[in-house]
């Protein structure tokens, strides 16, 4: 990745999980001991197992944590896009990587404490869409910018 991109990208922690009941309970005791903070996540599921992916404020010690635990955890660079929590947000962010040719892989978002809507998107091209982003004008939050919401 290009110098200076690496503080505009975020740690998604995703773990494979089998889906059954209490997995998703194991999983969140195991970050709450560790005093992690989950700050956004989303679970796809495919039969048997299921993929949880997260945001939390500490990335790296969370995949420690959870990998000591036993569980199948890797780390995915995703960004992080700050939009107004207001109608046509998504729309405008949709164009942008439609014109530019950038595919969105998956996208979840999650609203702040200050009435920000984050929207954490997983990209094909992420160092194009990163330059895409900042020419038009649209807001990258980082890990240490992630870490203090």
């Amino acid at each position: 990745m290009g110098a200076g991109m690496e503080n505009k990208v975020i740690k998604q922690i995703s773990l494979f999980a089998e889906n059954k009941p209490g997995r998703l309970a194991s999983v969140a005791n195991k970050l709450k001991s560790a005093g992690i903070n989950i700050r956004a996540f989303t679970i796809a599921e495919s039969g048997d197992f299921g993929i949880i992916r997260m945001v939390v404020d500490r990335s790296d010690y969370a995949h420690r944590v959870l990998h000591e635990a036993g569980f199948t955890v890797s780390e995915t660079s995703v960004l992080g896009i700050e939009m107004e929590d207001v109608p046509g947000s998504m729309s405008k962010i949709a164009e942008v990587f439609g014109e530019a040719n950038i595919n969105l892989d998956y996208a979840y978002a999650f609203v702040t404490r200050d009435q920000k809507a984050l929207l954490i998107v997983r990209v094909n091209e992420i160092e194009k869409a990163i330059k895409t982003l900042e020419e038009s004008n649209i807001k990258l939050i980082g890990m240490k910018e992630l870490e203090k919401i």
